[in-house]
């Protein structure tokens, strides 16, 4: 029995071109595994409708006639129909209010919903993700507004010469043009107002990696968090270099008993029993890469009381937070929303605690933009797709009138599924809770 799923149009973001599926694998459902697909149009989008409609797609407005719909970001509430399946990245796990009335709505129209951040091996493991490009593009984006902050602050950087992720064409472009601003950190070095340039990653997941595959195009000398505490000696510095330090859940949090020992696997479960131990790090860093992911049950990383503490002391070295991870009023407590990709950065002064849009302004850039992959939309949908490409057919072909514990689906693909016939599978009965 042939199939037909829909590849929907992407509108919650001006600027979000990417696409779960290109039209070369579009092209490869066609002819190898008899899928037909129907393609929403879209100007936007980063693969033109002449490129899906070369490789076979049915270009229409009209996704009706397909059973299973595959997008990107969320999806407006008078959009889902009767019975259908939808694939996109929800943001339903954590409860969160802004999209409780798109869960409802799917609940009452008995729909089924595959969430891409669930799907997950037998270990836990996430298998499809945009997670490299967040971290590729927001190390891009901090970057670039390092230097743009700077030349506000009337201090002449070799950042300055950097763009927006995607005013590039390609991520090889973008990687060139750090590379040069290596050659001449190597060469001239950096301004004595940002010496030492220290940057922090919290995490060291796909985010992070990405974040640092850009970094470590300039000339990297990689240091502990204990060394970071250490570096004021001004014959070891070098101001030809920049400083990297990689913290982990245990320079981030400590027992709030002062007698236990740190243990993973004990933060992971009683997080109450921890507080935060990664203010004392803040003010040696220029740049802070919030990597990492995080939720309410745990410490926050940086809160608003601690920088109206620091700011008091007069102008701090840290001049970035690049919060990748981007959760409003979240882990970086300053962070009040998830910017978009034409206005992407605001400065937040400590003291009023308020925000302001752009790179002018008394207090701490914050890049928070909330679909960073989208600006690197080419590269990234390309891997997503590869990624998702050997689980589309059995998703497509599913018979979803089954009882859940019959149906027919991968062990990763049926870990994400929250909803089955507008009902909450037995691993997500928790989020009643937020409905």
């Amino acid at each position: 029995m042939n199939r037909k799923i829909g590849i929907r149009i992407e509108d919650k973001y001006v600027m979000e071109r990417r696409v779960a599926i290109t039209p070369e694998h579009v092209r490869k459902l066609i002819q190898n595994e008899g899928i037909e697909v129907a393609v929403e149009p879209s100007a936007k989008r980063i693969f033109s409708d002449d490129e899906f409609k070369n490789a076979g797609a049915v270009l229409t407005s009209d996704l009706s006639a397909a059973p299973v719909i595959f997008g990107v970001k969320e999806m407006p509430n008078a959009f889902f129909e009767y019975q259908k399946t939808y694939i996109f990245f929800s943001h339903v796990i954590k409860g969160q209010p802004y999209n409780m009335p798109m869960l409802k709505a799917m609940m009452e129209k008995k729909c089924n919903l595959i969430e891409y951040e669930k799907i997950t091996d037998d270990a836990g493991k996430r298998l499809i993700f945009f997670g490299r490009f967040a971290g590729l593009a927001g190390m891009i984006n901090s970057l670039w507004s390092l230097g743009q902050r700077l030349a506000v602050q009337g201090i002449e950087n070799p950042f300055s010469i950097l763009k927006q992720s995607h005013l590039y064409h390609s991520l090889e472009e973008a990687k060139s043009a750090i590379s040069n601003v290596g050659e001449e950190i190597k060469k001239n070095g950096l301004p004595k107002e940002l010496c030492p340039l220290t940057i922090g990653f919290t995490g060291y997941g796909n985010v992070s990696k990405g974040a640092q595959e850009i970094i470590d195009l300039l000339p990297v000398i990689e240091i502990s968090p204990e060394e970071l505490l250490n570096l004021t000696d001004p014959n070891v510095l070098n101001n030809k270099v920049v400083y990297k330090i990689v913290f982990k859940e245990s320079d981030i949090s400590l027992p709030k008993d002062a007698d236990t020992r740190f243990e993973l696997q004990h933060y992971y479960n009683h997080p109450e029993a921890y507080k935060n131990a990664f203010e004392k790090f803040v003010p040696h860093l220029s740049i802070l890469m919030n990597c990492m992911y995080w939720d309410i049950k745990y410490p926050r990383i940086v809160t608003k009381d601690f920088l109206a503490e620091l700011y008091a002391k007069g102008e701090m070295k840290l001049k970035v937070i690049g919060d990748i991870t981007c959760d409003p009023n979240g882990s970086i407590e300053c962070t009040h929303i998830g910017t978009e990709i034409e206005d992407p950065v605001f400065v937040y002064n400590a003291q009023t605690r308020k925000p302001k849009m752009g790179f002018k302004g008394d207090g701490i850039l914050i890049m928070s933009v909330d679909i960073l992959p989208s600006e690197l939309p080419r590269d990234s949908s390309i891997a997503f797709g590869d990624a998702l490409f050997e689980y589309i057919k059995p998703i497509a072909k599913a018979d979803y009138n089954q009882q859940y514990e019959l149906l027919d689906l991968p062990g990763p693909i049926k870990r994400a599924l929250i909803l089955h016939n507008g009902e909450l599978t037995p691993d997500y009965q928790y989020i009643k809770k937020f409905l």
